[in-house]
């Protein structure tokens, strides 16, 4: 029977870094997601992650990291690039840098390019773990790949726990939307995934920033640019502004519509904070095979609503 322990646990800190060391892979929460951890240097424990997973070997992991110091280690850090890191970590921002010459990180763990996706996290479990392990952590998120991302201990699936060495259990995570991805290799910072830290606030900080546009590009130069992704079981319908009597409703703001099969709210008030801390969990609630559809409300593209509307549009790419 799979471990799985509380943060309280005594020596589990230890216990997963140990299972780190021998190859092994630990469940752990960052405050965006739940993410499936190995030792980024051992090539048979990341390729165990992309089996697991069952994620495609052309999507490359992000390597978590627990300060500054470390990620210099593993990746070319110019001016711009300090300042950035030093502005957001530790924090949900993952940062796209060249390949140090130095670097210990299999090639597997960044499929192939010269490149490297890097994250300090902020969550206490998370750099406790890390601090313990003493290494670079590949960790994704700790789901079946293309399926919702877990931002609970207990969202993750029977399927992975069964393959998984360790979890260490830290309650629900703070933000429950993956990292904004920022490249950082070009002449300009490019937004490669929206995420947890919103355009504006980046824009304020840095200046003009580009996006990337995932529907016209096909080349994956980080992790979460899979047009299918965070996907439900069944189909979703957007900015719906009612729902059909067989359908779920998954509302935002005042809602009046009552013809829905049942509805659950991102939030009443549309406080875009709220709405991405609970997308994942309210989309699990609601992806159950006696709904033949969960309808989506409208949810305005500013801030922290352009990362849910990007998880949302990826959800309903049909397979």
């Amino acid at each position: 029977m799979i471990n799985r322990l509380k943060i309280t646990s005594e020596g589990a800190n230890d216990k997963a870094a140990n299972i780190l060391n021998k190859g092994g892979i630990v469940a752990f929460p960052t405050e965006t997601v739940y993410g499936l951890g190995a030792d980024a240097r051992n090539e048979k424990a990341v390729l165990k992650v992309f089996r697991v997973k069952k994620r495609p070997a052309f999507n490359p992991l992000i390597i978590h990291l627990s300060d500054l110091e470390s990620a210099k280690r593993q990746a070319e850090f110019n001016a711009l690039a300090i300042y950035v890191a030093e502005i957001y970590w530790p924090g949900p921002l993952t940062l796209i840098l060249p390949r140090a010459s130095g670097s210990n990180v299999s090639k597997i763990a960044c499929a192939g390019l010269e490149t490297l996706a890097l994250r300090v996290p902020e969550n206490p479990v998370a750099q406790n773990l890390l601090t313990t392990f003493s290494g670079p952590i590949a960790a994704p998120s700790a789901n079946i790949s293309g399926s919702v991302s877990p931002t609970r201990a207990d969202h993750i699936s029977d399927s992975l726990i069964d393959k998984t060495d360790l979890i260490l259990d830290g309650g629900p995570c703070k933000i429950g939307l993956e990292s904004t991805v920022l490249d950082l290799t070009g002449n300009q910072p490019c937004i490669l995934r929206h995420g947890a830290i919103p355009l504006e606030n980046l824009i304020e900080k840095l200046g003009d920033i580009k996006e990337y546009n995932h529907r016209s590009n096909t080349e994956i130069r980080s992790p979460g640019l899979l047009h299918r992704h965070y996907a439900t079981n069944q189909p979703l319908r957007l900015n719906a502004i009612t729902a059909q009597p067989n359908e779920a409703y998954l509302a935002f703001g005042k809602c009046t519509t009552k013809e829905a099969a049942i509805t659950k709210n991102l939030s009443e008030s549309g406080d875009l904070n709220e709405a991405a801390n609970k997308l994942f969990l309210l989309l699990r609630e609601l992806d159950l095979p006696k709904y033949e559809s969960i309808a989506v409300a409208p949810i305005p593209n500013e801030g922290l609503g352009r990362a849910i509307n990007d998880r949302l549009e990826r959800a309903a790419v049909k397979s």
